[in-house]
């Protein structure tokens, strides 16, 4: 899978589950203060991306991801190890 289309589906389950605005989801924006996911919403981003990219998620690996850039960066590390 290329990169813009791991960016693409990440934006569509953000979308999708998360009731995120389409013109929220810029590179920069913080997880936590402009997408609003809180601690129960990891739960389920760690669900979906093991579910969409077939990898194992540890919690300890959430506590860099900063902004949808930095986690569009570790799903695409990931993904392609796989």
């Amino acid at each position: 899978m290329e990169n813009k289309e791991i960016v693409i589906k990440v934006n569509d389950f953000l979308i999708d589950e998360f009731e995120i605005e389409e013109s929220q989801l810029v590179p920069e924006a913080s997880l936590k203060d402009t997408l609003e996911i809180d601690s129960l919403d990891y739960v389920d981003l760690v669900v979906i991306i093991e579910k969409n990219f077939g990898f194992k998620v540890q919690g300890e690996d959430f506590a860099g991801i900063k902004t949808l850039q930095d986690f569009y960066d570790y799903i695409i590390k990931h993904a392609q190890a796989n």
